[in-house]
């Protein structure tokens, strides 16, 4: 099998996995999604039989289809490469079977991007500071985020510069500038845009000024005036004065971005930035102020592409505030699918409609087009770390660790692409290189006070106290589980990892005899959440040990039933692994094994399973040669 590559040649044509696309020669051809998912499936695996099996779990993970599908898909396949089914240079019909790639594959990795020459110097990196409300006036309050996000998206269009993204700045003004360079946030920053405005009857004035973070002198200058209504034109100027007092080269195709219109309407545009301050807070009860604002920039302009991402965001966390219940809110997952969909439809060129894509798609595991969504978005904005970290969070193996060491690399406090990367590590088996980027994370974590709320480091504690107390170590297990449920703070995940933490506390109490201890510390999990299944299964066995086995069968019963409830919701990966915790704690290995073997022969590829080389009520089988043979399937699974 063919590794994840850059670029894969065969005959006349170059298959480009970045740029998601085919060429032939410099002609791109133009295919339908599913019909380069399939041409990746083939080429990634040449001269192997693919199984019609395989590719419908591919294609379609989550539909029922005929092989009708399947047989349009591959005639569009061969029209697109001239190929011949009664005489094929590049695919085979093993009848009924499925099918095989013939052609000779050559695997190619792009080149590094060539180093600055002696005489160029590269990016200066360049953050902007939220603009200050001079008048005070509560009616334009919005326009201090709004023109720092537009400002810093203009500013992108300029090769120049690199832009810090304003989420990851401490909150400077003048009077901190002095000391911003030391802080972690802005170690790297040269450059730092510092604004005001004020409104005088209907007319606005917009101030700005280019400040070197090191010396703090001025660079450039720039001031805008006009009404209201014409804030867009105001902003583009604005931009454009500081690049030329700075004199950096903007070409056309940059004017043309800076320049560009989302949407005519300053309601609108006024809406949308209060939804997104809203939900950049990632607090539930901000979720539905956020939602009913992007709905009114939809009113006001049903053709706004970033007002339909908006919403798709809500909808989006909506679903993610219920994700640790048996059956979350599937209604708000597809409505988030729909919206970035439409915004997609509107701008097929918007790279974050894509980028939002991949993570809703990958939440509804469908990993194919999730990965395939979010390389487009990379393809498009090849510097947006979003979309790299959106990419990371759909891809697995080799893929995620790529995009997701550089998106640490720019910006590492991101605590959650610690807990994604090692998360793969783990699969792997390599628990001391898991552990290690779980505290890079920890160490890189910046204190809430300065903002670190925005990208909760919640669940990196519990990660690791699970990975401690399989390498046998539970007083360090236990301090970590300590420090997740003591960790300040809370959000969308509080709850989800406070119970993970309390069922860590009752495997560590297991694992001393504490049967009573533990029992308690799963009850406490399962008052979180009180049909979570894992913890139904540890307070069953606690029960056990206890000598309480009346109890134990019913808490077993109420297991059963909240897998049946993960399997009714779709989540059959949660439910296999629920039901081989089950089996275990029954004394039924070999059924436990038998589920694990199925599961990780019928998931979808990706990260089905991650855990199951340090889940705790999986321990007994870790002497089985079966459990072994599953833990190398699941490894092998992260290097397809």
């Amino acid at each position: 099998m063919v590794a994840d590559a850059d670029l894969y040649r065969f005959g006349p044509f170059t298959l480009d996995r970045a740029a998601y696309r085919l060429r032939r020669g410099d002609r791109v051809i133009v295919l339908a999604p599913k019909t380069l998912d399939l041409l990746f499936l083939l080429v990634t695996r040449p001269a192997l039989l693919v199984t019609k099996d395989d590719i419908h779990f591919a294609l379609w993970p989550d539909v029922a289809v005929t092989d009708n599908a399947l047989t349009q898909v591959i005639s569009e396949l061969r029209q697109a490469l001239g190929d011949s089914p009664s005489s094929p240079a590049y695919v085979e019909t093993v009848p009924r079977r499925g099918y095989r790639f013939i052609a000779e594959v050559e695997v190619e990795r792009a080149a590094p991007s060539a180093p600055a020459s002696a005489g160029e110097a590269p990016p200066r990196t360049i953050a902007v500071l939220d603009f200050f409300n001079v008048s005070g006036d509560a009616g334009i309050a919005w326009l201090a985020a709004g023109i720092a996000e537009t400002v810093s998206n203009d500013l992108r269009a300029i090769a120049a510069l690199r832009v810090i993204d304003r989420a990851f700045l401490p909150k400077l003004d003048a009077s901190a500038l002095a000391s911003a360079a030391t802080t972690d946030a802005a170690a790297s920053l040269d450059l730092v845009v510092m604004g005001s405005y004020q409104r005088i009857g209907e007319q606005l004035r917009i101030t700005a000024r280019v400040v070197d973070v090191r010396t703090r002198s001025a660079l450039a200058k720039a001031k805008a005036d006009g009404r209201v209504e014409d804030v867009f034109g105001l902003q583009d100027r604005l931009v454009l004065q500081l690049s030329a007092e700075l004199r950096l080269p903007v070409t056309s195709a940059a004017n043309a971005r800076i320049t560009a219109r989302e949407t005519s309407s300053v309601e609108a545009y006024r809406a949308l930035t209060e939804g997104r301050l809203k939900l950049e807070r990632l607090d539930p009860a901000l979720i539905p102020g956020a939602l009913a604002d992007f709905e009114r920039a939809l009113a006001l302009d049903p053709q706004y592409a970033l007002a339909h991402i908006g919403v798709a965001h809500a909808h989006f966390w909506r679903f993610q505030a219920s994700r640790a219940r048996n059956q979350p809110d599937a209604e708000a997952l597809g409505a988030a699918i729909t919206h970035a969909r439409r915004a997609a439809e509107l701008d097929a060129g918007l790279a974050e409609a894509h980028a939002a894509l991949a993570l809703f798609l990958a939440s509804a595991n469908r990993p194919l087009d999730a990965v395939a969504a979010g390389r487009l978005a990379v393809a498009l904005e090849p510097g947006n770390w979003r979309h790299l970290f959106r990419l990371g969070i759909a891809a697995w193996g080799d893929e995620r660790l790529r995009a997701l060491d550089v998106v640490i690399a720019a910006y590492p406090t991101l605590a959650y692409a610690y807990f994604a990367t090692a998360m793969v590590h783990v699969a792997r088996r390599d628990l001391p290189r898991a552990a290690e980027v779980l505290r890079r994370g920890m160490a890189a974590a910046p204190d809430r006070s300065a903002g670190a709320e925005r990208f909760p480091g919640q669940g990196l504690h519990w990660l690791l106290g699970l990975i401690r107390l399989a390498e046998g170590d539970p007083e360090d297990a236990i301090a970590e589980f300590d420090r997740e449920l003591h960790a300040p703070g809370s959000g969308l995940y509080a709850d989800e990892f406070a119970m993970d933490a309390h069922d860590g506390y009752g495997f560590v109490r297991l694992d001393r005899g504490d049967a009573t201890g533990a029992a308690a510390m799963f009850t406490q999990a399962l008052d979180r959440f009180p049909m979570h299944a894992r913890s139904l299964v540890g307070l069953a066995l606690a029960q056990q040990r206890i000598g309480r086995a009346a109890d134990g069968k019913k808490t077993i019963a109420r297991a059963m039933q909240a897998i049946e409830e993960l399997r009714s919701s779709g989540r059959s990966t949660e439910a296999s692994l629920a039901l081989a915790f089950a089996y275990v704690v029954s004394g039924r290995n070999t059924d436990a094994l038998a589920t694990l073997e199925e599961l990780l022969r019928t998931a979808p590829p990706g990260l089905a399973g991650w855990t199951l080389p340090i889940e705790p009520l999986l321990a007994p089988l870790r002497g089985e040669a079966r459990f072994q043979s599953a833990l190398a399937d699941l490894n092998a699974r992260t290097r397809v």
